[in-house]
């Protein structure tokens, strides 16, 4: 009897503190490092794949792979597209040009690379990033902004897709 309970025990107790609903969480993080030296923004925004593949396959291609031995050169212009459209940045109170450096893998988040260059000085910066905003409500964009001097963090969200800081 008590090696019953013992196997009843083994069974039921883990099937008690399993949690039923499947919860994830949605965030990217963006880190941008003001380098005076370079006069240059570098950024690197970090998505997890399988999130960055869904939204690609819902707005252009069913079929868009990235991360594996089957993603093509028209799947990675997609990923630049909807990186460049999604992310916007004003430097000094004008708009930046974003240029789109690469991208790479690390187990399953996709880095993309993207550089401002001619800062010659950093006063504000304005932040929009609706990445993955068109296809999760709980979408959160967490950036982290450093320069020489400071380093702060702004979190974005659908409801709040844009922000701004002041470094005089």
């Amino acid at each position: 009897m008590k090696f019953l309970k013992v196997i009843l025990l083994a069974f039921v107790l883990p099937l008690m503190t399993a949690s039923t609903a499947d919860h994830k969480f949605y965030v990217s993080t963006t880190n941008i490092e003001y380098v005076a030296k370079k006069e240059s923004l570098q950024i690197i925004t970090k998505i997890f794949i399988d999130d960055i593949e869904d939204v690609l396959q819902k707005r252009y291609s069913p079929s868009i792979s990235i991360a594996t031995t089957k993603e093509k050169e028209e799947d990675r212009e997609y990923l630049k597209k909807y990186i460049l459209q999604k992310l916007k940045i004003n430097v000094n109170g004008k708009p930046a040009k974003l240029n789109y450096i690469g991208r790479d893998y690390d187990i399953d988040v996709v880095n993309a690379y993207i550089e401002i260059t001619g800062v010659t000085e950093l006063n504000s910066i304005e932040i929009k990033n609706e990445v993955l905003f068109d296809l999760f409500d709980e979408q959160q964009n967490i950036i982290h902004i450093e320069t020489p001097e400071t380093r702060r963090s702004l979190i974005l969200d659908a409801n709040n897709p844009k922000d701004m800081l002041n470094f005089n």
